[in-house]
């Protein structure tokens, strides 16, 4: 029997999914995602196309189960412990304002409540030295609350508990006792750093998601053992590698972002096939829209984070989203049209989409420009009603004083426009240019889009990988089992002990040795990776400097003024220099199949028909092309419209496009 790995990525609309036997030959599958029951979705599209989900060797899955959870506000009732004197760190956060002008500034809503933050009696000082023990009494008046009010989950963040963790594990032990069935978070396990705010921000944010993640992932753990399904179930993990559903329960925190960072895993591999190092990654879905760098052939990566305001310390792969996808309504505010945030999402659905939707979106503008056809979606299995589509439209445009036309097109320059914001955000903000990079566009929506947000940028070169609409789903079948360790090493540089440092690595490596086992990860395929986190002393922020357990500390410190002068344009050898943590980034090396992709003789040409698309207020004739017809690497001249499976890649007026070695499309300007 063919064993297939199988990838699961479930968004706001879709839930696509990638199947790789073990030739490498792949095939997609899309079903409508099911967000009453997401396993229920990821089922469905199983038995879609496998005969029994008893085939599958290798399961991974992205969710965005933890990340709607918070951004919905609907995770669990959550009580705070932190050291008595400093409970009040949480809710003060921060005093500085991220945006110097904005007049109507708010501070971000805490997850927990002032009053339900508990103090408990204990002390450690800076160096994980006991000043007080630790008050078991104070933890009864917790353990009466959870139950009278049913509080379903705790967390802990007790003061410099990085430097020694006793006193948290000590109050779990006991909580855990009193209370079977309640999830505990600690932020020792979370976070072992310093910043107490930004500890208790992240402690509480895992502890908040984590009931509703826990429940997701039982879920779909017992309905697939009931289908046949008994391997490992993997989940993506916002550092770009994977985890099994055993540790994501444990730390499910490292879920967040693990939809959208499977495209920029895809990315890396894509970089290495095409030996192109600077690619700038667009995800357009169905609600969102996502931005990934890939530099020099790496992902970027940071050890922390922030949503909605809500810092976080975790090992993340930098993802840039906003609130821009095909789902996304147009509205009226204040005389003026406006799209998105807000998405019609999957139920509904867009206008076009016939099942109740009555407001405009992005996917009804370009089904009503005819940039999408009525058969465009999932192969021609769903339907666009485009009668639908064009009372909609006009439903808007008469308040407005606007023709249809003009308003479909307001509709997809408003977004494009709010798109390129979202891509200069990431480059030219951060002093790269843009130009120096190939736009990877992918997402159901994103190839429909690519072009014109290359010309805003002046990007040369677009590239269309093969099952655009899936390839997050495919990035996750690139990645590896990956975890990521901390500890705080604070030192000046001048002064480092080697051996104290030395005997810090050796320990972050026992402990990422030891979750590998965990993982059932050989120990010829386990690979570890150290930096240290440097600072000038004086600075607040800290650069992460790579090394090895025999680099020198004079090594290091070059890297790391190497590193100042590149990343802000200066550097200061001549000033003092401090550690402040040390990381390691443990991993296990996945086994997998070579991607396989290979022109097939077609008796068909790839020219499926013509149809009218408009382009800048006027209606061109376009041909239409049907991707899996290519048979070799010829240049095309746009206008075009090549449709697939998963997605529909637009070429305006001006440009041509061909397909590489690997199978995407290239699209470039014409001379």
């Amino acid at each position: 029997m063919t064993e297939y790995r199988v990838s699961a990525d479930i968004g706001g609309t879709f839930t696509d999914f990638v199947f790789e036997d073990e030739a490498g030959h792949t095939r997609i599958g899309k079903v409508p995602t099911t967000p009453q029951n997401p396993s229920r979705g990821v089922l469905d599209g199983l038995n879609a196309e496998l005969a029994s989900p008893g085939e599958i060797g290798f399961f991974v899955h992205g969710t965005t189960v933890g990340l709607n959870a918070f951004l919905e506000r609907r995770g669990a009732r959550t009580l705070l412990l932190m050291t008595a004197g400093v409970s009040d760190s949480y809710t003060i956060a921060r005093g500085h304002r991220t945006h110097l002008y904005q007049l109507q500034y708010r501070k971000p809503e805490q997850l927990v409540p002032r009053r339900d933050v508990h103090e408990i009696r204990e002390r450690l000082a800076w160096d994980g030295s006991v000043i007080e023990p630790l008050n078991e009494d104070d933890l009864q008046a917790v353990i009466e609350t959870v139950r009278a009010q049913g509080v379903s989950a705790l967390a802990v963040c007790f003061l410099h508990a990085f430097t020694n963790p006793d006193h948290e594990h000590r109050a779990r032990d006991v909580l855990r006792e009193a209370l079977p069935g309640v999830s505990i978070s600690l932020s020792s396990d979370i976070a072992r750093e310093w910043r107490e705010y930004e500890r208790a921000s992240s402690v509480t944010m895992d502890a908040y998601i984590a009931p509703v993640v826990e429940l997701y992932l039982k879920t779909l753990r017992a309905e697939l053992s009931k289908a046949g399904m008994d391997k490992t179930i993997h989940v993506m993990r916002s550092n770009g590698g994977v985890m099994t559903d055993r540790i994501a329960r444990d730390q499910p925190i490292s879920t967040l972002l693990s939809g959208p960072v499977g495209g920029a895993i895809g990315c890396v591999q894509l970089s290495k096939d095409t030996g192109r190092p600077n690619l700038l990654g667009v995800d357009m879905g169905g609600t969102s829209f996502d931005l990934t760098l890939v530099v020099d052939g790496q992902p970027q990566l940071s050890t922390e984070t922030s949503l909605e305001g809500l810092p976080l310390l975790m090992s993340v792969v930098d993802i840039h989203t906003i609130g821009t996808g095909g789902g996304s309504i147009a509205w009226i505010e204040a005389g003026g049209l406006r799209v998105g945030p807000k998405s019609a999402g999957s139920q509904p659905g867009p206008a076009c989409y016939g099942r109740g939707g009555t407001e405009p979106t992005v996917t009804d503008a370009n089904l009503y420009l005819g940039r999408l056809a009525t058969n465009s979606l999932l192969g021609g299995r769903m339907s666009l009603d485009a009668e639908a589509a064009g009372v909609a439209i006009a439903k808007l445009a008469r308040p407005l004083g606007m023709s249809d036309l003009e308003l479909a097109e307001g509709v997809l320059a408003i977004s494009n426009a709010k798109m390129a914001d979202a891509m200069r955000t990431i480059t030219v903000e951060k002093g790269i240019d843009p130009r120096e990079f190939t736009l990877v566009a992918y997402g159901g929506a994103g190839p429909m889009h690519a072009v014109e947000l290359a010309f805003e940028l002046d990007i040369r070169e677009i590239l269309i990988p093969r099952f655009p609409g899936t390839f997050s789903a495919w990035g996750m079948l690139r990645s590896d089992i990956r975890s990521d360790f901390s500890t705080s090493f604070f030192a000046p540089a001048d002064s480092v002990d080697p051996q104290a440092m030395r005997a810090a690595c050796r320990s972050l490596q026992d402990q990422g040795r030891a979750l590998l086992e965990q993982e059932d990860v050989a120990p010829e395929e386990m690979v570890f990776a150290l930096s240290a986190d440097l600072r000038y002393v004086g600075q607040e922020y800290t650069l992460s400097i790579p090394f090895t357990p025999d680099s020198a500390v004079a090594d290091i410190l070059g890297a790391f003024h190497g590193a100042h002068e590149r990343r802000f344009g200066h550097a200061q050898p001549q000033n003092p220099v401090e550690f402040v943590n040390l990381r390691l980034a443990a991993v296990g090396r996945l086994s997998r199949g070579r991607q396989a992709f290979a022109f097939t003789p077609q008796a068909q040409s790839p020219v499926v028909g013509e149809r009218d698309v408009t382009f800048a207020s006027q209606a061109v004739r376009a041909k239409i092309y049907n991707r899996a017809l290519f048979t070799d690497q010829s240049r095309y001249a746009g206008p075009a419209v090549i449709e697939e499976e998963s997605a529909t890649t637009v070429v305006p007026p001006g440009y041509a496009f061909q397909l590489d070695d690997w199978g995407n499309i290239l699209i470039q300007k014409e001379a």
